[in-house]
């Protein structure tokens, strides 16, 4: 009886599909387009860089030198480092994706993976200032409190988080040295013995592949919303939603919040189309940024199934991640009166270069923070 009740809903989807065959074309094509301007531009340089960064051994360099930041403040391993890094970068589902790939080989445990997935789950700089606050809110000086408040949100669910799992004694933030980093490098580049040449194509070949699924995802989920409303079932749970509330939140409301359970690209522009209020309309872009949405899900447990990865600490993840982040923004609104800074940005979409370019630059910065702390923590614990 359970294995029918699994094929129904699929079954009634495909169904409407059959009946709306033009809402399903134009919806893919919706999805489709989202997915060339935004996702691919964003992620596929930052795939086939990670590949060729882990095959090289420079995430091993890496994780000796962050050892002392990594074990203290988010109990994981130095390598850690450079999947948050990473996917501060890049955005969804590369941590996943970095994360799945060092429990296969053993530089993570399950839980410290699990522990990781709860906060390398967020969009890229480039589609939250380009896609969300200059295209779809018109306001490009808003994406410093978006950015700010997903990735410092993220940052406290990490915090959070390195109590989750049983307490295990964590190696001396001290022991990290520089020549030590250079064994591991040389030690991981000796373990793959792949010309250059093949190294970079299997690169791209493994990064293709990737982006192709999450573009599958994304177009998925774009029709599936789709026929939620086409069939007038969001405005269904919607009204029944504002007569629960007393009137206190409209159905048009209710179903630009559904939309961001979702997918959160669909979620976004349907928050800025129902909500008037700018502070709540920045308040809930936030939410649902950090939320990430069913589509997300669905394709970080694509990735982690493979390495036996529990899901429920990063639902919870997701749910704290959307709080703190609408509670952050609404702190930053009032903190720095905006506007009070120019980026020298105009309303509108971004392109391939300056996605790309912003994403360099922030996975540079990102990286040569962490390097910074990580030595600076080394030597507090020396002069101790």
């Amino acid at each position: 009886m359970a294995s029918i009740f699994r094929v129904i809903p699929f079954f009634l989807l495909a169904l409407g599909m059959f009946y709306y065959p033009q809402e399903v074309v134009r919806s893919a094509a919706d999805g489709l387009s989202l997915w060339w301007h935004y996702v691919l531009p964003a992620l596929l340089p930052f795939f086939i860089l990670s590949e060729l960064l882990l095959a090289s051994g420079f995430v091993h360099f890496m994780g000796v030198l962050m050892e002392p930041l990594m074990r203290p403040v988010f109990r994981l391993p130095g390598q850690a480092s450079f999947v948050v890094a990473m996917s501060l970068t890049s955005g969804i589902p590369i941590g996943a994706i970095l994360t799945t790939r060092l429990c296969k080989e053993n530089a993570l445990t399950q839980i410290e993976g699990e522990r990781l997935l709860t906060f390398t789950c967020n969009p890229s700089p480039g589609f939250m200032f380009g896609a969300v606050a200059s295209s779809m809110l018109l306001k490009p000086e808003l994406g410093i409190v978006l950015v700010g408040s997903v990735y410092l949100g993220n940052l406290l669910v990490g915090i959070l988080f390195r109590f989750y799992g049983a307490q295990k004694a964590s190696p001396s933030p001290a022991s990290a040295s520089l020549s030590r980093a250079f064994i591991e490098l040389r030690k991981a580049q000796g373990q793959d013995s792949r010309p250059f040449g093949q190294m970079f194509g299997d690169a791209v070949r493994q990064s293709v592949n990737t982006i192709l699924v999450v573009g599958g995802f994304i177009v998925f989920f774009s029709v599936l919303v789709n026929m939620l409303e086409t069939y007038h079932i969001t405005h269904c749970i919607g009204i029944f939603i504002h007569w629960l509330s007393g009137g206190l939140i409209t159905s048009q409301e209710v179903s630009a919040l559904m939309n961001g359970v979702l997918e959160a690209t669909l979620g976004c522009r349907s928050v800025i189309d129902s909500f008037s209020s700018l502070n709540l309309k920045v308040g809930l872009l936030a939410a649902v940024l950090g939320w990430g949405g069913l589509s997300t899900f669905a394709q970080v447990a694509s990735f982690t199934g493979t390495a036996g990865l529990r899901l429920l600490p990063f639902v919870i993840g997701r749910i704290l991640h959307s709080i703190l982040a609408l509670v952050l923004s609404q702190l930053f609104l009032n903190l720095m009166k905006i506007p009070v800074f120019d980026l020298h940005l105009a309303p509108g979409p971004s392109g391939f270069m300056e996605t790309w370019q912003m994403s360099s630059w922030v996975f540079c910065g990102i990286m040569l923070f962490f390097l910074l702390l990580s030595l600076g923590i080394r030597v507090f614990y020396s002069l101790k």
